[in-house]
């Protein structure tokens, strides 16, 4: 398994192959914002992507002129304003999407809703209209309910594709293994954290007891490793002072998620991501699992595996909450006019 760390030592030396190249069209939906320039940078890094068609409704231009001088093969164009969003999105295989207000200190995930509800909203109808077969990957939150509301867009123009949409949780799986090795004094490249639910608060679902390598905690220091990973985004909005959210490692978790994607469209097999998808694994309509990827989206859901009590425990008193959030999303686009 090739680490991310090596992977972008490897990206980042021009004319080295790490897997075979395709022709990607990559999509970034927000590419102006704190998150979407260090993701951009990243995916221009990549050899996996020929063509980073940039979108967002201010200073673009600015964006996709400066990434365009960087001697990676993606060719970089920039799209300004609704106008615009047809052309960024045409031919496109994967679009991820950033778009969206951050957190501020003392304001939750869904203080955010009705403003990123609404540009989810906009940029989902245009990606039914524009690039119906792309991977979408919802960065934007609140992720527990911007999914169904991209879910219930692309079903109103049906071309809903559940195995091609995606929540984008890989922060929570970055964070957990960050932590873990910290605690265990572990290479942080060599941990996985298996993150299960949703991606707020207690939603989150850290698998410490599936964690590769195997690891074990006292129940106290469990409690409250599982308590900072879903804190964590609390941890830095507030460290931030009211400058943002988590926008770098939002930028590298994305990354990492979308080049999993890529290389698994390009036939690269056993990769396994976690993501917010529609699912069957419990009562929640939709559920983050691990998830065999492979060149179609979604090739099988590899479930919630074998649960110790204490995620059992923490799964049971998701639901509620979680499922909250999902009729929320869907009863947004319900009431909209598209």
């Amino acid at each position: 398994k090739l680490s991310f760390e090596r992977f972008m030592s490897k990206a980042l030396t021009p004319g080295t192959p790490i897997f075979p190249q395709n022709h990607a069209r990559v999509a970034v939906l927000g590419a102006s914002g704190g998150i979407g320039q260090p993701l951009s940078l990243l995916l221009k890094n990549s050899p996996l992507v020929s063509q980073l068609s940039l979108y967002d409704i201010a200073h673009t231009p600015g964006v996709a002129a400066d990434l365009s001088h960087i001697e990676t093969r993606a060719k970089v164009t920039g799209h300004l304003g609704p106008d615009q969003l047809g052309a960024a999105l045409k031919g496109c295989d994967v679009v991820v999407i950033p778009a969206g207000v951050p957190r501020k200190p003392g304001m939750t995930r869904d203080d955010l809703f009705n403003t990123n509800a609404t540009i989810v909203a906009t940029l989902s109808d245009a990606c039914a209209r524009f690039c119906p077969e792309a991977m979408i990957c919802v960065i934007a939150n609140p992720v527990n309910s911007t999914i169904p509301i991209t879910s219930e867009v692309m079903k109103k123009h049906g071309v809903y594709n559940p195995n091609r949409v995606f929540g984008v949780t890989t922060l929570d799986i970055v964070r957990a293994n960050t932590f873990v090795a910290e605690l265990k004094g572990l290479d942080p490249a060599r941990v996985n954290v298996p993150v299960i639910g949703g991606h707020a608060g207690k939603t989150i679902i850290p698998l410490i007891s599936q964690c590769t390598p195997k690891v074990e905690f006292p129940a106290d220091e469990l409690s409250a490793l599982t308590e900072r990973i879903q804190d964590a985004g609390t941890e830095v909005v507030k460290a931030k002072a009211g400058a943002g959210s988590a926008t770098l490692s939002m930028a590298y978790a994305g990354a990492r998620f979308t080049f999993s994607l890529l290389d698994a469209m390009n036939g690269k097999e056993g990769v396994v991501e976690c993501a917010f998808i529609r699912s069957e694994e419990t009562e929640c309509k939709y559920f983050s699992t691990p998830l065999l990827l492979g060149k179609n989206g979604i090739e099988k859901n590899l479930g919630l595996g074998k649960l110790s009590a204490f995620e059992e425990k923490l799964v049971a008193e998701c639901m509620a909450e979680l499922k909250t959030s999902i009729k929320k999303g869907e009863d947004f686009v319900a009431n909209m006019k598209l």
